[in-house]
């Protein structure tokens, strides 16, 4: 192991250890999920939050104004108010979206050995363990000098793909050796994506019977920063029209809609609760809600969905509710994944 100083003008810590590295010239990819607690308890919980909400990224209010209800009532009080939530939800391999983040990591693996590629592949966490840093770091160790970043978000915005370029470029301006870098910034609309989803619909449909509607539901944005010009409101109506167009929806048959909204700032409209429970009142008594903004399984989705919107839903005067699980592990679609990142290594040496 060898020890470079840490320019002085990034320096965080006196001296910052890189691995040495045996071979050179090889290709790696990091997979990028927003990220997890370690654990479902309300410790692993505020640490989580604290790192995510800390990103003004993410929460767009000057630090002055923030810093205080961060570290007051936000901090203090929902770690314990989620912690059930989690221990809902949680897996024997840990929360839903670190397990299926893995897994789609091996499958990939797995696909590009069988594909007679040689090419690395880790997981990083944008927020939480493993960190994006630490995948960096596993693949400069195994000699990658070209590095594909993959964030696991079809759809771009600031809050999300942004801030994994920032990370990326942070840890990379740390590194004397610094490898070649790419990035992925947005597939919402690319087949890779569309098809398997769009398979994984008319499937269960095939199995199950089609409703009355289908809901999509994407996770919200502050509508102030999609008034400032961020992509992400266009990049979900994409998203769900090429959806619409492969499963051949008519305009009727489906409803876009906007979950997760937190604090008291107006976000992007309609959202999916209360318009889960109006479409009840209006007689559509029959949905499948997806949220395609979501690779894997979620807090968001397995609880706040399946449960919470559920049984507003059915409150409402709903009579069947079907949430349509997120991508997750389906062998169609680590392939198309497979895909999609072998589109972006083009020009680099990855045969094995």
């Amino acid at each position: 192991m060898k020890f470079w100083p840490e320019p002085t003008h990034l320096r965080t810590a006196s001296f910052v250890a890189w691995p040495e590295i045996k071979q050179v010239g090889r290709v790696g990819v990091v997979l990028v999920n927003l990220g997890t607690p370690d654990a479902p308890t309300a410790g692993a919980i505020r640490r989580y939050l604290r790192e995510f909400l800390s990103d003004p990224r993410v929460i767009e209010i000057p630090r002055l104004l923030w810093w205080p209800i961060l570290n007051g009532p936000i901090l203090t009080f929902r770690p314990r108010k989620l912690a059930h939530r989690y221990q809902s939800i949680w897996m024997e391999g840990g929360s839903p979206l670190m397990v299926y983040t893995q897994r789609q990591t091996e499958g990939l693996r797995e696909v590009f050995a069988s594909r007679g590629m040689d090419v690395e592949v880790e997981t990083g966490m944008r927020y939480g363990n493993p960190s994006i840093k630490s995948a960096m770091l596993k693949l400069r160790g195994k000699g990658c000098e070209q590095i594909l970043i993959v964030p696991l978000y079809p759809q771009y915005a600031a809050s999300t793909t942004a801030t994994v370029v920032d990370e990326v470029m942070r840890v990379a301006s740390h590194m004397r050796n610094q490898p070649a870098l790419r990035f992925i910034k947005r597939f919402n609309t690319d087949p890779s994506f569309i098809r398997p989803l769009g398979e994984k619909i008319a499937a269960f449909w095939l199995q199950n019977g089609r409703p009355q509607k289908l809901v999509m539901s994407f996770h919200g944005l502050p509508k102030m920063v999609v008034d400032q010009g961020d992509p992400y409101c266009k990049d979900c109506y994409g998203t769900a029209a090429a959806l619409a167009r492969f499963l051949q929806l008519k305009d009727d048959d489906y409803i876009v809609t906007f979950q997760s909204r937190f604090g008291p700032a107006k976000w992007l409209e309609p959202y999916t609760e209360p318009t889960l429970q109006r479409l009840a009142g209006e007689g559509v008594t029959d949905v499948d809600v997806v949220c395609p903004g979501f690779l894997a399984d979620c807090l968001e989705t397995l609880e706040e969905i399946r449960i919470e919107v559920r049984d507003a839903f059915l409150a409402a005067g709903g009579r069947q509710f079907r949430y349509i699980s997120a991508l997750n592990d389906d062998p169609a679609w680590i392939h198309s994944l497979a895909d999609l990142v072998q589109s972006q290594l083009q020009g680099w040496p990855t045969t094995a």
